[in-house]
């Protein structure tokens, strides 16, 4: 599914209308990167989450409790838990929602990652973080923006992708212009001979 913002059109120099939240196709298969790339995140968060609580921690417990090599309590399993569902809302919704919402949370990982890096061996690593936990972060961090920036943004895009054509206004009006006089020239013929 598309964002389900209202389309909000802006109109770019060359006169041609783009809206904003609706560049890319329900059914465009870059869709189904950012639903399945949130999903497989939010899955391993989910499980993360769901172990730790299993294992009955104290809420902001900084013993050496691990579950499945990472150090964790209550407090970071119930926070693994909450934005594993988000992600699993980012798959449901999809589209640009989706995308966004992997890229905003990996920064968001990739940031945790360095201030928890800073307060390792300190009184105030209430998340129970050692440096697997970083480790850890910063490799979430950098998957969910790959799922949410893949086919948004590089120097290569290919020119059927919608956010190249987003882009490209110009461009594209003339590569369709191009294909739409292509194909005429083709049924031309083809009209002729079965005159």
């Amino acid at each position: 599914m598309a964002s389900t913002h209202s389309p909000q059109a802006t109109q770019n120099p060359s006169g041609l209308h783009v809206a904003l939240d609706e560049h890319l196709p329900v059914d465009h298969r870059l869709n189904q990167v950012y639903r399945y790339g949130a999903g497989l995140m939010g899955l391993i968060l989910l499980a993360f989450g769901i172990l730790g609580l299993t294992h009955n921690l104290g809420f902001f417990d900084t013993g050496n409790d691990t579950v499945a090599g990472l150090n964790t309590n209550g407090a970071l399993s119930v926070l693994s838990i909450c934005v594993g569902l988000l992600l699993f809302v980012g798959m449901v919704i999809g589209g640009n929602f989706a995308s966004t919402l992997n890229m905003v949370l990996g920064i968001l990982f990739i940031l945790s990652g360095f201030v928890n890096l800073g307060l390792l061996d300190t009184g105030a690593n209430f998340l129970n973080f050692r440096i697997q936990n970083v480790l850890f972060s910063f490799v979430v961090g950098i998957m969910l923006m790959w799922f949410g920036m893949y086919g948004r943004v590089g120097s290569t895009l290919p020119h059927d992708n919608p956010y190249w054509k987003a882009r490209h206004p110009d461009e594209a009006a003339t590569e369709e212009q191009a294909r739409v006089e292509r194909m005429r020239a083709r049924e031309l013929p083809e009209a002729g001979r079965q005159g």
